[in-house]
């Protein structure tokens, strides 16, 4: 593509191997070299161990694309004496088939038709089910209006860092979660393949969830909503529909309509016994899950010039029924009961730290860092790209929009009590799915038009978690495909399709009589701890191996200008501490998981470690593995597994530059 920079016969034969493929560095004649000289900024010091490659101002020594692989018992010299020039350049030989397998990556990786299809990819992912479920029911149970002041707090100092962070280490390194190490801190690679083992725990219960939402979505098809009867083949005789024009009192042992209709024919839990007797799999929900596995194959499947195009619809559709629901629900009579119940402050209860733990927990599962997706989507992007802009414009959205879900629900939350006449509080307990599918379905039953909006909530839903489930999965995709690329690199169709066979096989368990139980052990466990750790270890390898001194001189390259001792700060000491404190918190109190009236049995929490554990032990199996098979002493082993071992190729003009 590019002319070599040097002229062959200035270049020096290697003598030893291993320092050749190491660092492929050859010290070229000053007179012959090209020269790049950028005014203004000073060059990076050489990650490698190898201090006789004169380095060029701007931080970048030239590829010499054409250049021949040395001989494997060859060694660099360097020819140009240091005193005689004041900027030289080094030339990176292609040495291997790797090298040039790294630079062939970099000419044909694709990126973004448009930089608003990245924007909404990333408010996309961000923006998902728990926006509209778990925000609003952990506001008003930790002080209301008083909780959004550890809210902000946590965003500020813990959650935006680190999005933030993770945003510029895509973008800089052009990689996917599990290569990305080898140009950061090799021994850490490990986290690149805890977070696949993740995101496919993830996508093995999140699109259950869809699939139920699909289901109500094609049952609202109806002239009559079926979850607003007590009549129908499901219904139990402690059904008490309210909502009648009959005088119907509400007992201790009612049950609403909808809650019959969801937990005993979408569910179906009635005819599980719990976690040890899951029962049979329910075949509407089964052909959901494949419908709906279908159109997220078909949206991923070539890469992000097609979900880019997608989630012009996934991730906008949400806003327009957003407010739509917010207008409907500020007219409902007793709306301002609910308002007042969900932003009221409570400002004993700051004094909590129960309240801190969950606003961290809140602003960094929202966010989103830890799931290899910031670096996928961002991996695409142009080498000069405003991430930094990026970080807070999508951040700040994504906290909007949960606080603006909180009226969307809690209108509706007071519109229902008014008409059961019974305090917020009492018809606020439900939590997580079942606010949506119980409570607000409810709400919309009665409403007028219930029909239409039924229709178009039941969508939202899907379109919510649908652009969730394309960025989990292109977080596997891009990791796998950037990590084995002479395998899988032209055969990205093949293996989009296996993954989705292999995750809608790991979702039979939720499709069955008691997969609820399996969705909320999941949730708790598979997700939670894991990826704190993991984002703990992510944290730490990049502030205090790779070196926030040189993290921020990647920065400035990319934009212009290194990030201020604020960022710093959070990166080094802050946001780690902030990780440290609600994994801690997790683990010194492990939730007690009830569902309906089902008690999870104590052995369901050992399993939930386990099934926590299982991705992260990828982490110290992949240490060990790295120190034994790296040659040397065990001093040299552990500084070899520290060093980054790739260059990061950049494209710099019409030259292909290499950061060492």
């Amino acid at each position: 593509e590019t002319e070599p920079l040097t002229s062959k016969k200035d270049t020096s034969d290697c003598s030893k191997g291993e320092d050749c493929k190491e660092n492929g560095l050859v010290v070229r004649n000053p007179k012959s070299a090209l020269r790049l000289v950028e005014d203004g900024n000073k060059a990076h010091p050489s990650q490698g161990d190898k201090g006789e490659a004169a380095q060029i101002s701007n931080g970048y020594s030239g590829v010499q694309s054409s250049a021949p692989c040395l001989g494997e018992g060859e060694d660099a010299q360097g020819t140009a004496p240091a005193a005689t020039t004041t900027t030289t350049t080094t030339t990176s030989t292609t040495c291997g088939a790797e090298a040039q397998q790294q630079l062939m990556e970099l000419e044909d990786r694709e990126t973004w038709s448009k930089k608003i299809d990245f924007l909404l990819s990333v408010i996309g992912y961000a923006v998902d089910l728990g926006n509209v479920w778990r925000f609003p029911y952990i506001c008003y149970q930790n002080g209301g209006g008083a909780f959004l002041i550890p809210y902000t707090i946590m965003a500020l100092f813990g959650g935006i860092p680190l999005f933030y962070m993770e945003l510029a280490l895509g973008q800089y390194h052009r990689n996917g979660c599990i290569s990305i190490w080898r140009k950061i801190c090799p021994i850490f690679k490990g986290i690149g393949f805890a977070i696949c083992i993740i995101d496919l725990y993830v996508a093995s219960y999140y699109n259950t969830i869809m699939a139920w939402a699909f289901y109500y979505l094609i049952s609202s098809f109806t002239a009559e909503l079926p979850w607003t009867s007590c009549t129908n083949p499901w219904n139990t005789g402690n059904c008490t529909n309210y909502f009648s024009k009959d005088n119907v009192s509400w007992s201790q042992h009612s049950i609403s309509p909808a809650e019959e209709f969801y937990t005993r024919q979408v569910l179906q839990v009635h005819r599980s016994n719990g976690l040890d007797d899951l029962g049979g799999i329910s075949w509407q929900l089964t052909l959901c899950l494949l419908l709906i596995f279908t159109i997220v194959y078909f949206s991923i499947w070539k890469g992000v010039k097609t979900s880019g195009k997608v989630v012009w619809v996934t991730a906008t559709f949400p806003y327009i029924i957003l407010f739509i629901l917010l207008v409907r629900g500020a007219t409902l009579p007793g709306a301002w009961r609910g308002v007042l119940y969900y932003l009221k402050p409570d400002w004993q209860k700051l004094l909590a730290t129960e309240v801190w733990v969950d606003a961290a927990a809140q602003i960094f599962f929202s966010l989103g860092p830890g799931f290899g997706v910031l670096l996928a989507y961002s991996s695409y992007n142009k080498f000069h790209n405003n991430c930094y802009q990026d970080a807070l414009v999508t951040s700040t959205v994504n906290c909007l929009t949960s606080f603006v879900s909180g009226f969307v629900i809690f209108t509706v939350l007071g519109y229902m009590a008014e008409m059961r006449n019974e305090d917020v509080s009492e018809v606020a307990k439900d939590t997580g799915p079942s606010l949506l599918f119980i409570t607000y379905a409810e709400a919309i039953a009665n409403m007028p038009a219930s029909t239409f909006f039924a229709i178009i909530f039941f969508l939202m839903l899907l379109t919510l978690g649908l652009d969730s489930t394309f960025a989990g999965l292109e977080g596997v995709i891009t990791g796998v495909l950037d990590e084995f690329p002479h395998v899988w690199g032209k055969r990205r169709e093949l293996f989009v399709l296996g993954l989705t066979i292999l995750c809608f096989l790991g979702s039979l368990a939720t499709l069955t009589f008691g997969g609820a139980y399996v969705v909320k052990l999941f949730e708790e466990y598979a997700t939670g701890p894991a990826v704190l750790t993991v984002v703990f270890l992510e944290a730490v390898a990049v502030s205090w191996f790779y070196g926030i001194t040189q993290f921020c001189n990647d920065v400035k390259e990319m934009l212009g200008s290194a990030p201020g001792w604020y960022w710093r700060v959070c990166w080094v000491a802050i946001s780690p501490l902030f990780l440290l404190f609600v994994t801690c918190s997790f683990l010194s109190s492990p939730p007690e998981l009830r569902l309906f009236d089902y008690d999870y049995p104590y052995w369901t929490t050992v399993v939930g470690y386990c099934i926590g554990t299982s991705s992260i032990i990828f982490i110290p199996i992949y240490m060990i593995y790295r120190l034994v098979i790296t040659p040397g002493t065990l001093k040299e082993r552990i500084l070899k597994s520290i060093t980054p071992e790739t260059a990061t190729e950049i494209p710099f003009g019409d030259i292909r530059m290499n950061a060492v």
